[in-house]
């Protein structure tokens, strides 16, 4: 698929891997939508690349399906990339035996999976409404999981519980889009240097970076952008989860 002139929708668009994309699909000549709940990040960031800003919130139906609206007046809406997320560590009992704080579970459950869910459904029917291309071609959603859905850490039980969801509705989402002409594929990033990661210390961002095998520091989230072109441009990857990790694989702790 050609991203010359094709509508995108990227949410947690306004920093880290969603910033990098944004700014990836717009280079190669897409018109996009930034979607984010930092309205200040995503209004600076859409003015410089001169696109298109939508303040929403992934979890709340309505304010996804407002994104949209503003997508399809663009024109017929192609690619849909969720990279909205949140991450918080706590373990399953504490070192006092306190148990995880179930709230604090079912937010990122509620962010991460229900979340990437909501956008890829509605999205999907928006991109199904769009002319079709060759081989009945229509578009593609790609979702962000992330290397914690298969090696996740002590402490990450609920995040990698939320982005192994994400993983595993990848091929049946795949499967049900199918006859819509809609493929689906995963990303699943290792370490890479976004604002998730910015408040760490140099010494611990060392000591992750030490971890991955080949190249031997963080990713950069200009990779994981292009990426996410590749696989707009091959019409043959569908259904996948791919590791984008430096073939880390990660510690216990």
């Amino acid at each position: 698929m050609d991203l010359q002139g094709a509508v995108v929708l990227v949410t947690g668009g306004a920093s880290g891997l969603g910033a990098a994309t944004a700014r990836t699909l717009v280079a190669r000549g897409a018109k996009a939508v930034i979607v984010d709940r930092d309205e200040a990040r995503g209004t600076a960031l859409a003015s410089e690349l001169g696109c298109v800003f939508a303040k929403a919130d992934v979890t709340d139906a309505a304010q996804v399906e407002a994104a949209l609206e503003a997508a399809t007046k663009l024109g017929p809406l192609r690619v849909a990339v969720s990279c909205a997320g949140v991450g918080w560590a706590s373990r399953t009992l504490d070192k006092t035996g306190k148990p995880h704080d179930l709230d604090l579970f079912k937010t990122v459950i509620g962010i991460n999976l229900i979340g990437t869910f909501n956008v890829l459904r509605l999205a999907a029917a928006a991109i199904a409404k769009s002319p079709a291309l060759a081989d009945s071609a229509r578009g593609v959603i790609v979702n962000t999981a992330s290397v914690a859905a298969f090696d996740g850490q002590i402490g990450q039980i609920a995040y990698a519980a939320s982005k192994g969801g994400v993983a595993a509705l990848t091929l049946p989402a795949a499967r049900d889009l199918a006859p819509a002409g809609i493929r689906v594929v995963t990303i699943a990033p290792g370490i890479f240097d976004t604002p998730m990661l910015g408040a760490l210390a140099p010494e611990k961002r060392a000591a992750l970076a030490a971890d991955v095998v080949f190249p031997k520091r963080l990713g950069d989230p200009m990779e994981y952008g292009a990426l996410v072109a590749a696989i707009v441009a091959n019409d043959y990857l569908n259904g996948e989860t791919i590791r984008l990790d430096g073939s880390l694989r990660m510690p216990p702790k």
